[in-house]
């Protein structure tokens, strides 16, 4: 994937300082592409992977990976033919039934997503679901609070890539399953936004199967030269369409076999 690279190292760090001033102030920026029109998706990793070196470096935990456009439906709003990746630390991670502030978000929203736990470590190129299935620990139902860092919530692959897949917060719940007991194709999902029904789908929605969606990401790590370690917390990607949230709404994903997760929103 570096091979395709056009940006020099200097405006990767750049373009990385650009990104990780959004995400921690929490205020919009134009998408990246508006001043590199010829970033690539190559780009946008390399800007991703000197953010995920920098938050680590003040103390944040790698703790999972998370597919996003993993839905048809998004993919061909977006115009790519595959998802895209992001990475998880221990710092986005929020308790079940907790309240979520939005002062320290840009254009927070929320989608229903079947996490992954995995008990051993995959390597690609040419992971399938089935290696996934294998290497899972068990499956928890999870909702992900995005975060588009750009003016608009408009923009491109490259750009969102770099914005590490507009990753912002995420809630694990519910009950936890293996993979043996369930048909992850068949989940049905309803997302409540205040009482009322906002969003419902079914985990197919979701590459056919989230285990395919987790199969990609493995690749596409392989392809910056990494791997899913044993013990990563893995989203698969959102079944529902992202739903906005602001100040006092209150969120309830339910999740066919999985049970619910909740939250509520505050300043």
């Amino acid at each position: 994937m570096s091979s395709n690279l056009t940006l020099s190292r200097e405006d990767i760090v750049r373009l990385c300082e650009r990104v990780e001033g959004a995400q921690t102030r929490a205020y919009a920026i134009p998408k990246l592409t508006d001043e590199y029109p010829d970033m690539t998706i190559a780009d946008g990793y390399a800007v991703q992977s000197e953010l995920r070196r920098r938050f680590i470096a003040k103390g944040h935990k790698l703790v999972g990976w998370k597919a996003g456009l993993t839905s048809k439906a998004k993919m061909q709003q977006m115009g790519v033919s595959v998802p895209s990746i992001g990475f998880l630390t221990d710092r986005m991670a929020r308790p079940e039934n907790s309240a979520i502030t939005t002062s320290d978000l840009v254009h927070p929203r929320v989608e229903c997503e079947v996490a992954f736990v995995m008990k051993e470590t995959l390597q690609g190129p040419g992971c399938t679901a089935a290696d996934v299935l294998a290497a899972t620990d068990y499956v928890l139902p999870a909702v992900e609070i995005i975060d588009s860092r750009f003016s608009g919530f408009k923009f491109d692959l490259a750009s969102v890539i770099a914005d590490n897949g507009s990753s912002a917060r995420f809630v694990g719940g519910g009950r936890p399953r293996y993979v043996e007991d369930l048909d992850l194709r068949t989940l049905g999902v309803v997302m409540e936004k205040n009482g009322e029904l906002v969003g419902m789908a079914a985990s197919a929605a979701v590459l056919g199967h989230p285990a395919e969606a987790v199969a990609m990401l493995v690749n596409i790590l392989a392809e910056l030269g990494e791997n899913l370690p044993a013990g990563s917390f893995v989203m698969s990607g959102g079944i529902t369409e992202a739903v906005p949230v602001k100040p006092g709404d209150s969120v309830v994903a339910r999740f066919q076999e999985l049970g619910s997760v909740s939250m509520r929103f505050t300043e």
